[in-house]
């Protein structure tokens, strides 16, 4: 009787550490970090990750790779240009995934004077994700199709200046912050369907070349369109045109 109750005892704790340790795998599974991520782009592999957290700041721009190379500047450093480019390969596809921490295109580093900045030569795909904090893609380059579609940016972002060679979709997209598309440039069409604004949108100064699909798209505060241009037009003359 005894030893049949130990053997079952002993099997019981057995079960419990494995499920203990399957679980603790199941978990390490569904983080990623930043870091690991940065060191596959590095090593020239595309990115693909779907329903991941990714943990830490996803640096495209590799300043903290790049600063202590750089010569110091000053206020009167005239020589070259203050921006640092870092060119993106690989394709990168996050689907179903959140960003704990800031993705950043571009970092203005105020100490060394440098602004980094990050383009992307392939595919990038960030569909149905949650940036809880900064996504920063100022002056990056997109030169194939780029999607944000159903996406959420909790914080702070901004495409100020980007340029996108081939289609943008941000279809479905929720910007819970101000959003800036202040003299982005799209030269094949984007898609602002069913978009939410809940704070202002600024799309002053941007170019859109093609499709400017903004169907059930609703901005909750004001939108500023000063000088924009849809393929030649005004947005107010866009509107008037295109309306039913």
């Amino acid at each position: 009787m005894n030893a049949t109750k130990s053997i079952s005892t002993a099997s019981r704790i057995i079960m419990i550490i494995m499920l203990g340790v399957f679980s603790l795998r199941a978990a390490m599974a569904q983080t990623v970090s930043a870091q690991k991520i940065m060191d596959e782009i590095k090593d020239g592999k595309d990115i693909s990750y779907e329903n991941v957290t990714i943990t830490g700041e996803l640096d495209f721009t590799y300043m903290d790779w790049k600063i202590d190379d750089l010569p110091r500047r000053s206020r009167w450093w005239n020589n070259s240009s203050n921006e640092v480019d870092e060119r993106i390969e690989v394709s990168v596809s996050f689907v179903n995934c959140t960003f704990e921490d800031d993705v950043l295109a571009y970092i203005h580093e105020d100490n060394s004077g440098y602004t980094f900045t990050a383009d992307f030569e392939r595919d990038v795909t960030f569909k149905n994700c949650e940036f809880t904090r900064r996504a920063m893609f100022k002056y990056s380059e997109f030169d194939n199709d780029v999607t944000f579609e159903g996406t959420k940016f909790r914080r702070e972002s901004t495409f100020k200046y980007a340029e996108f060679d081939d289609f943008a979709n941000f279809a479905s997209t929720t910007f819970n912050d101000d959003a800036i598309f202040k003299y982005t440039d799209f030269d094949q069409g984007v898609s602002f369907e069913n978009a939410i604004f809940e704070e202002s949108l600024n799309i002053k100064y941007l170019e859109v070349r093609g499709d400017f699909n903004i169907k059930d798209m609703e901005v909750d505060d004001e939108i500023d369109a000063k000088y924009t241009s849809i393929n030649g037009r005004s947005f107010t003359n866009y509107l008037l045109k295109n309306r039913n």
